[in-house]
């Protein structure tokens, strides 16, 4: 609850900073920044989350319950670094008379990334749970020192 605490407190000051930085500034286009802002926030929430809770359900479909989690979390994982990779994969913005525009196998690169994402999930897997897992909820020892409702 703490280091919650103090993450809202160090985003807030943050994004403080930020929108006074911009009001200060005399090159900023305030109707430009609201459109940007507009468009980030229209595609994150009806794009993005669209995609993301459309795989979730067909993930919930497709894998079974005790790897449920780490699949999910490995899907959303490769699309979003493929979402971020994707232009630099597809040469967006090289020039053919520069070469140290995007000098990097971009392709080769994310193709290295989801391999260690999907080793990573199946390790994840493969490995044993922790003992508390394995345990029927019965079995489970109760929390000793928390107050009914909180984690």
């Amino acid at each position: 609850m703490r280091t919650r605490t103090v993450l809202i407190a160090v985003g807030v000051l943050l994004m403080g900073y930020a929108a006074a930085s911009a009001v200060t500034d005399p090159d900023v286009a305030p109707a430009g920044v609201l459109l940007f802002l507009a468009g980030v926030l229209a595609g994150h929430d009806i794009v993005w989350m669209a995609v993301v809770m459309a795989a979730g359900a067909v993930l919930s479909r497709l894998v079974p319950r005790r790897h449920r989690a780490v699949a999910q979390a490995a899907a959303i994982s490769a699309a979003a670094i493929t979402v971020v990779a994707l232009p630099l994969v597809l040469g967006s913005g090289r020039a053919a008379d520069n070469p140290s525009v995007l000098p990097l196998a971009y392709g080769r690169n994310l193709a290295v990334v989801l391999l260690v994402i999907a080793v990573g999930t199946l390790l994840a897997r493969l490995l044993p749970g922790r003992p508390a897992e394995r345990r029927k909820k019965s079995e489970r020892p109760a929390d000793k020192g928390r107050r009914p409702g909180t984690r």
